[in-house]
């Protein structure tokens, strides 16, 4: 499967599974698709460790120190799974991955080059030096262990964006 290919069914699969999905060419459109997406009065949590992070920062005037004082946070997660619409985070280099399933709203930056075809393919890029925590996250949170009634948000973000770069 080509890159394109598998960007092309990550995106599919994961606007299946309600996620909002985005893909931009470069760090000047991920910036305007970041204006699009999380209101400008938002309490966002951006680690800031990647060129990415560091570029997105910028854009919000309203920063939490932690993820837990945040209402948005906006990471560049490890990668994606195409067959099934997942991204991928993991705890390498100090990040918290509860980074992402605390506040309401977790926007992922997901480089196309991490966009691995299966979860077997996932699995083969880690298995040499595994992360201590690797967590898959397909669409917002959703359950319905409530009276059986679908509940959004309960066990994680109610809304998820995925912006491709």
């Amino acid at each position: 499967m080509s890159g394109a290919d598998r960007e092309r069914l990550f995106l599919e699969n994961a606007a299946i599974a309600a996620a909002g999905t985005h893909s931009v060419s470069d760090t000047g459109e991920l910036l305007a698709a970041l204006r699009r997406v999380v209101a400008i009065d938002s309490p966002v949590y951006c680690p800031g460790v990647t060129e990415l992070e560091k570029a997105a920062a910028a854009l919000f005037p309203v920063r939490a120190a932690d993820y837990a004082a945040a209402t948005v946070t906006v990471e560049e997660v490890f990668g994606a799974v195409a067959e099934t619409g997942t991204i991928v985070c993991v705890s390498a280099g100090g990040r918290a991955v509860q980074a992402g399933l605390l506040p309401a709203h977790h926007v992922a930056i997901v480089r196309r080059d991490r966009i691995f075809g299966t979860l077997d393919d996932l699995f083969a890029a880690v298995a040499g030096d595994p992360p201590t925590n690797l967590t898959l996250v397909t669409g917002p949170s959703r359950t319905a262990d409530i009276e059986l009634t679908l509940a959004i948000g309960v066990h994680g973000p109610e809304k998820l964006d995925i912006i491709v770069v």
